[in-house]
């Protein structure tokens, strides 16, 4: 778990909102389940740098990214749709086409919650290989596996089966209350860094 390498990290673009969370903490989990680091622009909190900037960074330091498009309807609020997905989906891509060395050998793995539905909103990535989910937590963990698992074949580390994994990632939900318990954590309140300890503290009891 404390491996730093390029093609060790994963960015995670994705929404942060409470109806996705299940989703994001799945992702999150197979991340750290397959033996890669999970990031996302939640991990740190700096007034002092901005936002883009701090999303910027973490893409150059990562050398695969996840990218979840599937929540660019419209706000309830404001009735305009959400494009922050769509954005670092750009800006990673474009670090990939543009960038040097290492940049330039990125993979991506670009998930929606319906096949084709992006066909409707972002045409441009016509032709890509975009993975649905369905919504669902226990597809997403299978998705990212078997990602993951292409990503690393010239390691030659065989990473247990998406069922396999999805099991163990039920057995962590279960155990997750009673782990923040013992830390005096609330599991409703768990921030990134907070939910990627407790995967990489279990992971090292349940290793594979």
């Amino acid at each position: 778990m404390g491996k730093t390498g390029y093609f060790d990290q994963v960015f995670i673009n994705c929404p942060f909102d409470g109806e996705y969370r299940p989703i994001f903490e799945a992702l999150v989990f197979a991340v750290h389940d397959c033996g890669f680091v999970a990031r996302c622009a939640l991990e740190v909190e700096d007034a002092s740098q901005v936002r883009i900037d701090k999303i910027q960074s973490i893409i150059g330091a990562c050398g695969l990214g996840i990218h979840d498009i599937s929540r660019t309807e419209l706000d309830e609020s404001w009735q305009l749709p959400r494009f922050n997905m769509p954005l670092e989906l750009g800006l990673f891509l474009g670090a990939k086409k543009y960038g040097t060395g290492e940049q330039r050998k990125k993979l991506a793995l670009i998930l929606d919650r319906a096949p084709f539905r992006y066909q409707k909103y972002c045409s441009d990535i016509a032709g890509q290989d975009i993975r649905s989910h369905g919504g669902d937590p226990v597809e997403g963990v299978k998705i990212v596996r078997d990602w993951l698992r292409n990503a690393s074949a010239a390691s030659g580390i065989v990473i247990p089966g998406g069922s396999v994994m999805v099991e163990r990632y039920e057995r962590f939900q279960r155990e997750l209350p009673l782990m923040c318990d013992a830390l005096r954590l609330d599991r409703d309140e768990l921030i990134f860094n907070d939910f990627t300890t407790l995967c990489a503290e279990w992971l090292k009891v349940n290793s594979w």
